[in-house]
């Protein structure tokens, strides 16, 4: 295979010297067996056509994918295991660690080794993953780790946007055309923003916290009494948290993230794929409105904009903004953006907690380190009936304490609209 990247994995890769990782910890109770990890990874390496191949660019700069018959399996970093939060030290280092081996995959694992109970970082670039294809590579070594004898079957990879959704899209001369003209107004519009690369130069960081079962239960019910979703709901929360700690600085605007496979129905849940299509929601300024009406309209302006995407389109139209990729991505560095916060509700995680030869203690959000201006992102799913959160920011954009008041803020306000709604 040597595919040029697609335009949203183009902006994820960033450049050849910015690191942008994904990590997906899980903690691990009973016997981890070396060799049946050797196995685990080597099946899924043998599975996931990206995992066999490189990033290099041609004369021009442009990045492709290029697969070599030559790399080394996927590999595993060990270290001793000390204490509970050993994994949020291990996902900062993996952050700022490029994959520029000559002959190493995109893909590495981090086995924080303890005696009784284990860590196991997953970790790979943004650019070959999304939180989906980060669940399927997490339950199939999983499954392998447990039975190794167990075989994955592989897939073949795409060529071009165009292959992959050539049975249910066709662009059009009139699309085209359309296409190149905003394309130019892109080009323009980054060519008259600031070049000045205002990148923090602080630490990136993480809060991890979760709820217990009953609470998770109640603010599930909760939602579905009112009429909202549990995904507004947390919208609500956290922009609501931003506009009490921040005041003046708050955009009342979230970010949310889409599964490309809602839409494009050739791309299986098990396969690796990392663009998402995204929907901008805004809180409500209406005086007097209550934290769950503002909730349902958080809701229906979700469902009216997830309705109204074009994902098909937009894949192979966003392939005309090429010219203009290196100045988004500068930016993306350079600004504060119009948005408090990118949240990623991943869901209920369809991972099992108990295998014959160890049990799940614990499965986090997986975390990132992005190295845009406005990191905030929160990460959300459920594992065990246990809602748990992973807030990401830098603490030269937002202070770690900044971060900490809005996680607060916003858990009280939830709960209490729960507490409330069962008065």
């Amino acid at each position: 295979m040597r595919r040029k990247l697609i335009i949203g994995e183009r902006i994820m890769y960033v450049d050849a010297e910015t690191p942008l990782n994904c990590v997906f910890p899980v903690t691990i109770s009973g016997t981890i067996s070396r060799e049946n990890l050797r196995i685990a990874l080597s099946k899924i390496q043998q599975k996931h056509p990206l995992l066999r191949t490189r990033i290099k660019e041609d004369a021009a700069g442009v990045p492709h994918f290029v697969s070599s018959n030559n790399l080394a399996q996927i590999p595993v970093r060990v270290v001793e295991r000390v204490g509970e939060e050993d994994w949020i030290t291990q996902s900062k280092i993996e952050w700022k660690k490029l994959f520029d081996g000559d002959n190493l995959p995109m893909a590495r694992l981090v086995w924080i080794k303890g005696a009784e109970v284990s860590d196991l970082l997953l970790v790979c670039p943004h650019c070959i993953c999304d939180g989906t294809t980060f669940v399927a590579l997490m339950s199939e070594l999983l499954q392998l780790l447990d039975h190794p004898e167990q075989e994955l079957t592989p897939y073949l990879p795409f060529h071009s946007i165009e292959e992959l959704l050539s049975p249910s899209f066709k662009s059009t001369p009139a699309k085209v055309l359309k296409t190149k003209f905003f394309a130019v107004l892109a080009k323009l519009f980054f060519m008259l923003k600031s070049a000045r690369n205002k990148h923090p130069e602080g630490e990136g960081y993480l809060i991890n916290w979760r709820l217990d079962v009953e609470d998770t239960a109640a603010i599930v019910s909760a939602c579905k009494e009112s009429g909202a979703s549990l995904h507004a709901a947390l919208c609500v929360a956290f922009l609501e948290a931003f506009q009490s700690v921040r005041g003046s600085k708050a955009q009342g605007k979230v970010i949310c993230p889409v599964d490309v496979r809602n839409f494009v129905t050739e791309i299986k849940k098990d396969e690796m794929f990392a663009f998402a299509p995204i929907a901008e929601l805004s809180l409500s300024k209406e005086k007097g409105l209550s934290f769950w009406a503002k909730a349902k309209q958080i809701k229906e302006e979700l469902k009216k904009k997830i309705a109204a995407m074009k994902v098909h389109e937009l894949l192979i139209m966003s392939e005309y903004f090429h010219s203009s990729v290196d100045k988004m991505v500068k930016y993306l560095k350079a600004t504060e953006g119009g948005h408090d916060v990118t949240l990623s509700n991943m869901g209920r995680l369809r991972i099992a907690d108990k295998y014959d030869s160890f049990t799940i203690e614990r499965l986090y959000c997986p975390n990132v380190g992005f190295p845009w201006r406005n990191a905030n992102t929160l990460v959300v799913c459920t594992f065990k009936k246990r809602m748990d959160f992973t807030f990401l920011s830098n603490d030269a954009f937002l202070p770690e304490e900044e971060a900490k008041a809005i996680k607060d803020k916003a858990m009280e306000l939830l709960m209490a609209e729960v507490t409330l709604s069962y008065a």
